[in-house]
């Protein structure tokens, strides 16, 4: 026995040694930085870089944390459903009286697990929203000079389960996080670094790690199939679609309008082949073969000096036809749908991420009781617009049986015609 506690003795010992040596070796004192405006444009533009206002708009987001904690975070109405072991806690993160506990599926009252769902939820979620909470009550910011370059330092002097813990974001060229270093009451080791390079870009629009790995020892957080959707926005989104008959809009082939009377379309949608005409130049346009077009001009087919026409006419289908159809393209790829309040009333934004001619465009649609479109507000930062309004009205019903509008009038009262509308197979 007394051979067995020297031998146990010794690795004691041997183990104190390495851990005091590791800490020797790796603690960091927390930087010194400085607060103010340089700091509060730092942390801005990490928000841009990982588009807040998304953030902000998101509805759902899901997650779990280590293949333990399992989440459904209905953001908007801060009631996230937390899940492990036996036991599932509706939590209410602003009125935590309202929270419900069940144990195996059975209703229980039981005040220490919504404590423990509490922390859960605050460690875990930081986990994955982290980014977002820079400007949260209680933060302070700093910039820090790290390895010749700005990073930021938030401490967080209240809120959360461990206020006082601080975090020194390392930020990419493009201001996205790529790591950031610890000093946390949990850890006794200060500047303790995680990586934030796993992203993922979400349907919500938002940006969202998927895991992180520790300098300390190599420990991995892996967060599991990371999800943020907006589900009532495409629910609504859903309603604009039947209203305006986008099921046949869909089966619809050919296409004919005009734009102010001046330049004038025939679109076999079925083939993705347009006719473009205005003033003496007329363009068969092959949008998805572009080499395939063709331009007459007087009605005489010219092959020299082409790139330029062609390019005029598919700048002009695309802003052309936007006027037309564009609440037919509320799932398109690289939009956005969110939930914004007009008048009182729901209104549905989208911003497309991707495509046309001016991608990063925002429009919100204001609809009418029956969810067809009235008016749309636009957000067209190459034009200067920010909010500038305009009509949808006189909408028919095609013959293909889908609905197209016919009239916009803007805000000064001036008219855009799209002329004979038709729509038939």
């Amino acid at each position: 026995m007394k051979k067995f506690l020297k031998v146990l003795g010794a690795i004691i010992a041997v183990l104190i040694v390495i851990i005091g040596v590791f800490y020797f070796v790796s603690n960091e004192s927390l930087p010194i930085g400085k607060q103010g405006k340089e700091a509060d444009e730092l942390a801005t533009k990490m928000l841009s870089a990982l588009n807040n206002e998304a953030y902000q708009n998101t509805e759902l987001i899901e997650w779990n944390f280590r293949n333990k904690h399992f989440y459904k975070w209905h953001k908007q109405d801060n009631v996230v459903d937390v899940s492990w072991d036996e036991n599932k806690v509706i939590l209410h993160t602003k009125s935590p009286e309202k929270s419900e506990v069940f144990v195996n599926d059975k209703k229980v009252e039981n005040p220490e697990l919504i404590s423990e769902a509490t922390a859960f939820f605050n460690n875990d979620s930081f986990w994955l929203v982290a980014p977002y909470k820079v400007f949260d009550p209680g933060t302070e910011r700093r910039i820090v000079d790290y390895n010749k370059k700005e990073a930021l330092l938030i401490t967080y002097t209240s809120g959360g389960t461990t206020p006082g813990d601080s975090y020194l974001w390392i930020l990419d060229s493009t201001y996205v996080p790529k790591s950031f270093k610890m000093w946390t009451k949990v850890i006794p080791i200060g500047g303790v670094k995680a990586t934030w390079k796993d992203w993922t870009s979400t349907e919500s629009g938002i940006k969202l790690p998927t895991k992180h790995k520790l300098s300390l020892f190599g420990l991995g957080l892996d967060l599991g199939n990371v999800k943020a959707t907006n589900p009532k926005a495409d629910e609504l989104a859903n309603k604009i679609l039947a209203a305006i008959k986008h099921e046949n809009y869909k089966k619809t082939n050919f296409i004919e309008w005009s734009f102010a009377g001046k330049r004038f379309f025939k679109w076999n949608k079925k083939e993705h082949i347009v006719d473009v005409k205005w003033d003496s130049i007329h363009v068969i346009l092959h949008p998805n073969e572009i080499e395939k077009s063709t331009i007459f001009i007087n009605e005489n087919e010219i092959k020299t000096d082409t790139e330029k026409l062609v390019k005029k006419a598919t700048d002009i289908f695309n802003n052309d036809s936007f006027w037309l159809v564009a609440p037919h393209k509320l799932f398109e790829n690289g939009i956005i749908r969110t939930i914004v309040t007009e008048d009182n009333n729901e209104a549905l934004k989208v911003t497309y991420t991707i495509g046309g001619s001016t991608p990063g465009d925002s429009y919100i649609w204001i609809l009418d009781s029956n969810y067809v479109p009235k008016s749309w507000k636009m957000f067209v930062r190459t034009m200067n617009m920010n909010g500038v309004p305009a009509t949808w009205e006189d909408w028919i019903t095609t013959e293909s049986g889908t609905l197209l509008v016919t009239n916009h009038t803007f805000s000064n009262r001036g008219q855009l015609s799209m002329g004979e509308v038709s729509g038939h197979n």
